[in-house]
């Protein structure tokens, strides 16, 4: 018997041929650019400090304080806007500033707040005026989402924003006797927080004293069992000044024995790339004004029905209320205020500044680009057609835009829901339901879209080699136009992009390897932007409901419909990579590879016919009237 033929080895295409299309050392070279950046980058890692502690020290009445936390509660289970109860909720917090002596302004508006369509709100106000015109708020939410009583979310920041006001009261048992502050102080109870922060942005956008504030701490739920945590993101790409964030940690850590927790880095990043911030400090920060929020509550928020009096922890009640004491004493006496908002990514008590990471993003971007220019070069060199793989990405690109368009009509005829242009709190009512009706509404003419693309884009014959190199090209390029847009509106988002970007790059080498690496390679590039999915998901327990609450925010308005655009041009292009990865990919037909008009095509080839027969017989009369 004759021995076993052994294999031969695999031969591996040459660099440079149709097989291996990609220059992987250029790409490497230019990836040593990325080198630079992040030297950059490290040198910028600073470490700020805070402003110093007061001297004297707090003297929050924790049992005062708890008191009327639960009064409040009990009194006005539901505070939820526009209800019999958050009435009188504004009435007692007036009243119990009248106690000491403090006056307040009362500021009504109304807001279109979702499931209860447009309601009144009232924001109501005290000031305490200082030696200086610039000011410092203390805020805290006097809603509830009517769930339950919301004793920790927020009576408890209520409580303890009317035992900070009385510590400038002038008569009675609040007295200090303590001198005016050298700041004029806000002390700001806001309506409609947990429905999107209405109230806060209410006075942010349009409050005559928005001009002069230089600071803003937010008291929601400081009552709970959980660890002390900071919300820091704004309704832009920015980031509180650094010198409130670490003052406002100082303060906490001195009370509490441990600091304060934050989102971590790639959170962080994620909020810079995708601004989303439901909480009150979010249109302060959006609108230059440095803010920061202290809760114990965690981002996927608690649990509404257990949220009563009973259920308040007072010894963490007063720890984090003598820390806003402090707090509002260290601010006060500081000079380093005004410094408005700036990009930065928080990392314990260091940060990194933002314009360093963006150039890191933007490094890390030039070998993709490098690799894409080359690779279109190359179809050049080698004369290989992208006209049809051009008209297919084109038609693609047309069917998203199809989608996009109809779900802009939807929201304009009321399909959805039209809440107000704010993220609502993940756990309020109705802040994660389906659009059912909107979606079966545009299902019909979005399904009649899907078929007319689709009849172009079937496979009908064997796809050549250069067919399927040109076809990844076009995406390529088009994925690099996707990314300079990306760059031009913001900058962070490239960490939603550039996994897709690399991981795809590779796929034109890999078009002879098994299935399983090709779906890898693509499914790999899908997990950059499904990290806004992940982090509502995960972080702020919606779940399967995530994709649902994300088209609620762009119906809503708070996703720039100019950033929605951007990703469906990013989908068409993902749609032309998957086709390929997957083996279903064709290029645009021809005119004799074309498939027989159906009815549809044809009425309208004949209605386009007719127009202009209708207009050729016109201008052939006019100048025989002449």
């Amino acid at each position: 018997m004759a021995p076993p033929r052994a294999r031969s080895p695999r031969r591996r295409a040459r660099r440079g041929s149709p097989e291996r299309p990609v220059n992987a050392r250029l790409v490497r070279s230019a990836g040593l650019l990325v080198v630079l950046p992040l030297l950059v980058a490290a040198f910028t890692v600073a470490r700020p400090a805070g402003l110093p502690r007061p001297v004297l020290p707090p003297a929050f009445d924790t049992p005062t304080a708890l008191g009327l936390a639960r009064d409040l509660a009990q009194a006005y289970p539901d505070r939820s806007p526009g209800s019999a109860g958050a009435l009188g909720a504004a009435g007692w917090f007036a009243a119990q500033m009248k106690l000491y002596g403090l006056t307040t302004q009362e500021d009504r508006f109304t807001a279109r707040v979702v499931g209860r369509g447009e309601v009144e709100l009232r924001n109501v106000l005290t000031v305490v005026r200082g030696d200086s015109p610039q000011a410092i708020v203390v805020l805290a939410h006097r809603d509830s989402t009517g769930v339950g009583p919301g004793a920790n979310d927020n009576a408890s920041g209520t409580a303890a924003l009317i035992e900070l006001a009385r510590g400038y009261s002038t008569v009675g048992a609040g007295s200090t006797l303590r001198a005016g502050p050298a700041h004029t102080l806000i002390f700001l109870s806001t309506d409609g927080g947990a429905f999107g922060a209405l109230g806060a942005r209410r006075f942010a956008s349009a409050s005559p004293y928005r001009g002069s504030v230089v600071a803003v701490v937010n008291l929601t739920a400081i009552a709970g069992g959980g660890r002390p945590r900071l919300e820091l993101a704004g309704d832009k790409p920015r980031s509180p000044a650094v010198a409130l964030v670490r003052t406002v940690a100082a303060r906490v850590l001195e009370e509490t024995g441990e600091e304060p927790r934050g989102p971590g880095a790639l959170w962080q990043l994620a909020d810079l790339g995708f601004p989303f911030a439901p909480g009150e400090q979010g249109p302060f920060v959006g609108e230059g004004i440095p803010a920061i929020t202290l809760t114990t509550l965690p981002e996927r928020g608690g649990d509404a029905f257990a949220d009563t009096g009973e259920r308040l922890q007072a010894e963490r009640f007063g720890e984090l209320g003598r820390a806003a004491q402090s707090l509002l004493a260290s601010l006060d006496a500081g000079v380093e205020l005004a410094q408005g908002t700036s990009s930065y990514v928080y990392l314990g008590r260091r940060i990194v500044r933002g314009w360093a990471v963006e150039l890191v993003l933007l490094g890390a971007l030039l070998p993709f680009l490098v690799g894409a220019v080359d690779l279109f070069a190359f179809c050049r060199r080698r004369r290989i057609t992208l006209v049809p793989a051009l008209r297919a990405l084109r038609s693609r690109a047309a069917f998203w835009a199809w989608a996009g368009l109809l779900l802009w009509l939807g929201t304009a005829a009321g399909l959805f829901r039209d809440g107000p242009a704010r993220p609502v709190a993940p756990g309020a009512p109705g802040a994660a339901s389906w659009p059912v009706a909107g979606l079966v509404a545009l299902a019909l003419p979005l399904a009649a879209g899907w078929l007319l693309s689709r009849q172009r884009l079937l496979p009908r014959r064997p796809l050549a080699l250069e067919e399927r190199v040109a076809g990844y090209t076009v995406a390529l390029v088009g994925l690099a136009v996707v990314s300079l847009l990306v760059v031009a509106t913001n900058p962070f988002a490239l960490v939603f992009l550039l996994p897709s970007l690399y991981a795809w790059l590779w796929l034109p080498q890999e078009h002879g390897r098994a299935p399983w690496l090709r779906a890898g390679l693509f499914a790999l590039g899908l997990t950059g932007p499904a990290l806004p999915f992940l982090s509502l998901a995960a972080r702020y327990g919606l779940g399967f409901d995530a994709p649902a609450y994300l088209l609620d925010l762009v119906t809503a308005g708070y996703v720039p419909w100019l950033s929605f655009g951007i990703f469906l041009g990013w989908v068409a292009a993902a749609g032309q990579v998957g086709a390929l990865a997957a083996g279903r990919y064709a290029p645009y037909p021809e005119a004799s590879e074309l498939p027989p008009r159906g009815p549809f095509r044809e009425i309208v080839r004949m209605s386009v016919l007719a127009a202009r027969r209708r207009r050729r017989e016109a201008e052939q009369r006019a100048p025989e009237g002449s």
